[in-house]
């Protein structure tokens, strides 16, 4: 009996959260630092938001599996400010990962556990209008990676009002058709931005930001990170998250989270309980 009281509190305390967000879009990031062997608790995840109701956006990323791949083909891997430099044979590992590989992973399981779901790139419709981006060392040429310009959300609308979750690679069309490697945080944010989104959630490797102390901080403000990216308290890969989370805030979003993806359910502790998990962050 305690155990089945112990589950109808629980589905009493995600009553409120179900009603809240009944109807809004919540775009989220998995990071391809999870793996793959979290796909499974993700997509059981999105398919519980999507029968309560939410809409659920998914951006994907896969740079661990890239470097596999480009390792393999005997490509090194190299970065500048956390993106990763893309030549032309490098652009063809990065769409066979990302579209033919874990795109159609994470469609696939969330169809397995019940769900509808569409697996896309940002060149179908031209969903992610790019640009070749400007890196801020000089004399840096980071080759096919683009900034979005311009998202098509009218086919993301469509997708959704055919009861679909999207399930969206971050790949980038530019005006001669050509296709750019997009930073997925990137994507996410610009995605989440333009569809006026409840909630921008970013699942990675990490329990979320931590202070000087190593502590997790379980809510900042934007003023505050901004400041601890200064001062380097968060650093490395953390920045870019961070840096995009931010200007997801500025332009629209609601709220923005990190969470660590490697905990089971985390989508439904973070989005359906009083305590939640990781770190948001806040304007």
């Amino acid at each position: 009996m305690k155990d089945n009281l112990r589950v109808a509190e629980t589905l009493i305390e995600a009553l409120p959260y179900i009603q809240k967000f009944r109807g809004k879009t919540i775009v989220l990031k998995f990071g391809g630092s999870i793996g793959s062997k979290e796909f499974a608790n993700f997509a059981r995840d999105l398919v519980l938001m999507h029968y309560v109701g939410i809409n659920p956006v998914v951006v994907h990323g896969g740079g661990v599996e890239i470097t596999k791949a480009l390792s393999k083909s005997n490509v090194k891997a190299k970065f500048v400010d956390g993106l990763r430099v893309t030549c032309d044979k490098t652009m063809e590992v990065v769409e066979k990962i990302l579209v033919g590989k874990i795109n159609k992973q994470i469609a696939s399981k969330i169809k397995l556990n019940g769900g509808a779901s569409v697996g896309i790139s940002g060149r179908d419709r031209e969903l992610l209008k790019v640009k070749k981006i400007k890196p801020q060392k000089k004399g840096v040429d980071l080759g096919r990676v683009g900034e979005i310009t311009k998202v098509n959300v009218s086919y993301i609308f469509e997708l959704q009002k055919k009861g679909f979750i999207p399930v969206i690679a971050p790949i980038g069309i530019n005006n001669k058709g050509l296709s750019y490697n997009v930073n997925g945080d990137h994507a996410a944010s610009k995605i989440a931005s333009s569809l006026n989104a409840e909630k921008l959630i970013i699942l990675t490797d990490v329990e979320g930001i931590r202070d000087k102390n190593k502590k997790l901080i379980s809510s900042i403000k934007k003023r505050q990170a901004n400041s601890l990216i200064k001062s380097g308290v968060i650093a490395s890969g953390m920045v870019p998250k961070v840096k995009c989370m931010i200007n997801a805030l500025s332009e629209g979003v609601g709220k923005a989270h990190i969470i660590d993806g490697r905990i089971p359910h985390s989508l439904v502790l973070e989005t359906f309980t009083d305590t939640g998990i990781g770190t948001e962050i806040l304007l």
